[in-house]
């Protein structure tokens, strides 16, 4: 038997599952069919690809070497399969009708649905939230998402072991989230030393953040106390009752009684990127995504009068292009 991208989306299906009977249910085939399958793509890989007891299917070494190969062929076949039709319908081959975008928090999304529908109305356009990076990466490797857009710390880019393509919207200093009325809302920018006492709270997420933030902790002189972790709402909510201090991105506009102030020297920098697979359709309307991006960026920036002015002010500086090229 030779192997087809079938067989792939068989061993996708088991594996995102964990189980042989969710999988036929997903496709639509009888357990006992599915299980036949399963073992012919066995004897032509030559061993097994799952693990199978009680608890489910695991992927052996063996299927995970198949899954990895799977998971770029199909979504580059189904590309081709796109692209094809486009350019037979005598459609624009470089522009999309159909957006997948996850993204980890941030208003730059929302921004940039809103250019994307003016820019082409007619397109259909959904969005998928996560706290993590890997996972968004993961969908959009498995053909689940065209784009992902996340945010890393300073220099840093999400994990390459996904093999997406990365490229940088903005990047900013990052700010601390302070009650109107605290001792440092009034100066123009916040000595992170001055904030040793200071419990914080942060948004949940991957990445390196913890460290980096811990590191310039430890430049400024201190050891932080713990960082809670929560969703936005939550954070906000421990800020206004005086539990916490909140590490923001300029970009974030606070309620009523709560400002943001960048720290001083721009200890912390906060990049936020927008990733796509380079095999897939995605990847030839990634240029036009990026423009609507950036430009998004740039209007949600400019609501932040404070942040901009203190921006101005640095040596250098033309908006916050000096942390761009820091």
């Amino acid at each position: 038997m030779n192997l087809e991208l079938r067989h792939l989306k068989v061993v996708c299906a088991i594996a995102e599952t964990g189980s042989v009977t969710k999988a036929a249910s997903q496709l639509g085939l009888a357990q006992p069919a599915l299980t036949a399958q399963l073992q012919r793509i066995e004897r032509t890989l030559g061993g097994p690809l799952f693990d199978r007891d009680r608890r489910g299917a695991r992927p052996t070494a063996l299927g995970e070497l198949v899954l990895s190969r799977a998971r770029v062929l199909l979504p580059a076949m189904k590309g081709l399969q796109d692209e094809a039709a486009r350019l037979a319908a005598g459609g624009d081959h470089d522009t999309m009708s159909r957006y997948r975008i996850g993204a980890v928090g941030g208003p730059v999304v929302a921004h940039l649905v809103h250019r994307l529908s003016a820019a082409q109305p007619e397109a259909q356009i959904s969005t998928h939230a996560s706290y993590y990076i890997s996972e968004l990466s993961g969908m959009v490797m498995a053909g689940k998402l065209d784009y992902a857009q996340v945010g890393v710390c300073g220099d840093a880019l999400p994990s390459a072991e996904y093999g997406l393509v990365w490229q940088t919207i903005g990047m900013d200093a990052v700010c601390v989230l302070l009650p109107d009325d605290h001792p440092q809302a009034k100066n123009l920018s916040v000595d992170l030393a001055e904030l040793a006492d200071e419990q914080w709270v942060a948004g949940a997420g991957d990445g390196c953040f913890g460290d980096c933030f811990a590191a310039a902790c430890a430049r400024a002189g201190f050891a932080p106390r713990r960082v809670l972790e929560s969703d936005v709402r939550n954070c906000v909510d421990m800020v206004e009752l005086g539990l916490a201090i909140g590490l923001c991105q300029p970009t974030f506009r606070p309620p009523a009684g709560l400002t943001s102030r960048p720290l001083r020297g721009a200890p912390l920098r906060w990049r936020l990127v927008l990733g796509w697979h380079p095999d897939s359709p995605a990847a030839r309307s990634a240029p036009k995504l990026m423009d609507h991006a950036q430009e998004a960026y740039q209007e949600i920036l400019a609501r932040n009068e404070h942040y901009t002015q203190w921006a101005q002010s640095l040596p250098g500086a033309g908006g916050n292009s000096h942390l761009a090229a820091a």
